[in-house]
């Protein structure tokens, strides 16, 4: 398995934590299956009221796809098969509240799990950034979701820099991406306190509260991820050319932290 569910019925809290540690908590075929699952689990799970996603260890979230993923693509310039469409839990129908608890690296693939949490609690040592323009990717599904959660000028440059940039927890937290800071060790606790808070409300309302939240944008947003296919396939660069670019990763310069 690679992807762990705890819940606690004496609270009504639910952890889901992406359990690849050594890979970053990238998301291969089998997690995102798993992923989808489990939203799809916690939708009947009557004693689970609030949900906490975060990843192994401290040194990532999440980076997004697993690179050693081989995801065959159709042959029309107007569609792209994706495997992390439907690894969000709104995406699997699930509109109990998710907090996600960031620790370290979130980047590329991890916005889609971003994305559709309700809030973001971060580390001090968490950092954000999006690979794809460097690699020779598009960011579409990345950029839409992020343009959603933060300034656009800031998405914009998150999006655009790929690895040159880094945002850092503090500026995450200074434009509205993260609604709280805490410390390495401090992290999940403070998820789990906001996940409790939530838990113990009466959960027809704050169920219904997600739902009226997310109405305020979900018709932009559908139009928006429509366009997302037909950009990836008419912008991205050939996968041997992609895997060139970031076989050269590491000579890179050292990208800078704002």
């Amino acid at each position: 398995m690679t992807l762990r569910v705890e819940r606690d019925k004496a609270t009504g809290v639910a952890v889901v934590t992406l359990d690849r540690e050594r890979r970053h908590n990238a998301v291969d075929l089998a997690t995102a299956a798993e992923l989808g699952e489990a939203w799809r689990e916690l939708r009947f799970a009557e004693e689970v009221r609030a949900v906490v996603l975060t990843g192994a260890g401290t040194a990532a979230f999440c980076t997004g796809i697993d690179r050693g993923v081989d995801v065959p693509q159709p042959a029309s310039p107007y569609s792209a098969d994706d495997p992390l469409i439907a690894i969000g839990p709104k995406s699997c129908d699930l509109w109990k509240p998710v907090i996600a608890a960031v620790n370290g690296m979130a980047c590329g693939g991890a916005f889609y799990l971003l994305g559709e949490s309700e809030f973001l609690i971060a580390s001090e040592t968490a950092t954000f950034f999006d690979p794809h323009t460097t690699y020779g990717m598009v960011s579409a599904y990345e950029a839409v979701y992020m343009a959603q959660r933060m300034p656009f000028g800031e998405a914009a440059r998150m999006s655009l820099m790929g690895t040159a940039e880094r945002l850092s927890a503090r500026r995450a937290h200074e434009i509205g991406l993260v609604s709280e800071l805490a410390e390495p060790d401090g992290l999940l606790p403070a998820a789990l306190r906001a996940a409790q808070t939530l838990a113990g409300f009466p959960t027809e309302a704050v169920q219904g509260t997600v739902r009226a939240l997310w109405s305020a944008k979900q018709a932009a947003l559908q139009q928006a991820l429509a366009q997302a296919p037909a950009l990836i396939a008419l912008g991205n660069l050939a996968p041997e050319r992609q895997a060139e670019l970031f076989s050269n990763r590491r000579t890179a310069a050292k990208p800078r932290l704002r």
